[in-house]
């Protein structure tokens, strides 16, 4: 027979596991400035300070790369909507209110240091930026309906952190600039212990209450989006990620979902009741059906990637 406890329950039990956790983080997080990531001497003045505007001529971030490091830095400035939303799901006490205050100023360093690098680098138009900023920011972060409480959102953060990871490490690669791809190895390194830490805590709530948190998780990963799916033009950009591999669906399955579910041992475990048999059930149908589509994805940017060739290849004739 398995348990059935109501959230604070759920913090209860699992704060000792949170509190080890939470040390473990602070003893493996590096500290870094997000000022040692920017090439400074590339700064001038926009013409408000009697210098230029920015001109699409100045970048030299290929139209790709300009909309990877967008769509990445819309995602970090939605922080203080990601902060409610954990804050209110998690205790404000002891361990947990550290965890929440902790994460969220690394975070934080995040846009900082994306932001700076773009406006002194003049990699975008700032004031485009800023437009998409507010609107973006305005609307906050959209949870499916029927989400709530602690187990839907310590499921989400945690493959929600390892795609981000995902998504700032492929574009740093498309950047042809050493410095952004350091920049955004630094803050893949810390989206990573982020996610061991969810993933841990995630874990842990699926030791304690199976069938609970495998309905969970499976509720999240049949509606999974990424953060910045509110942003302006995020289903357009979104395809021209996955078309040149900064975020497609295989590495959505292979190397975010797959991973975690190992780790928890999803498929191999056999404390689920009758509840989390159902749930397991439903995820292997929804992994078989991902399956298919990373496949048909697949074909689909193969054409298209031929077509384009083709035309390019009459162009030089």
């Amino acid at each position: 027979m398995t348990r059935e406890l109501t959230q604070y329950q759920i913090l209860r039990e699992l704060e000792p596991v949170a509190e080890a956790n939470l040390n473990r983080h602070l003893s493996m997080a590096k500290e870094w400035h997000p000022h040692d990531y920017v090439p400074w001497e590339q700064g001038r003045n926009f013409a408000a300070m009697g210098g230029e505007d920015w001109d699409p001529s100045q970048s030299r971030l290929s139209e790709v790369a300009k909309i990877a490091m967008v769509t990445n830095l819309l995602t970090e400035d939605n922080l203080p909507s990601y902060h409610r939303e954990i804050a209110e799901n998690f205790s404000q006490d002891g361990a947990w209110g550290t965890w929440v205050g902790r994460w969220t100023a690394e975070e934080n360093r995040h846009g900082i240091v994306i932001r700076d690098y773009l406006v002194v680098t003049r990699g975008v138009d700032p004031v485009a930026l800023e437009q998409a900023r507010m609107i973006h920011m305005t609307n906050g972060v959209q949870s499916p309906e029927n989400w709530g409480g602690f187990l839907e959102n310590v499921a989400y953060v945690t493959f929600q952190e390892l795609a981000t990871r995902v998504s700032h490490r492929n574009t740093g690669r498309v950047c042809d600039d050493p410095i952004a791809d350091r920049m955004l190895q630094r803050i893949a390194a810390d989206e990573n212990l982020h996610m061991i830490f969810y993933r841990t805590l995630c874990g842990a709530g699926l030791d304690l209450v199976p069938d609970q948190a495998l309905e969970a998780i499976t509720k999240v990963l049949t509606h999974f989006v990424m953060p910045g799916h509110g942003m302006p033009n995020f289903r357009r950009n979104g395809v021209i990620m996955a078309k040149h591999g900064i975020y497609d669906l295989r590495q959505h399955l292979e190397d975010v979902v797959a991973p975690v579910l190992k780790n928890w041992n999803v498929f191999e475990r056999n404390d689920f009741g009758p509840r989390g048999e159902r749930a397991r059930e439903e995820l292997a149908a929804y992994l078989e059906r991902l399956t298919q589509d990373v496949a048909k994805f697949e074909e689909q940017r193969d054409r298209m990637l031929a077509r384009e060739a083709a035309r390019r290849e009459l162009q030089t004739v």
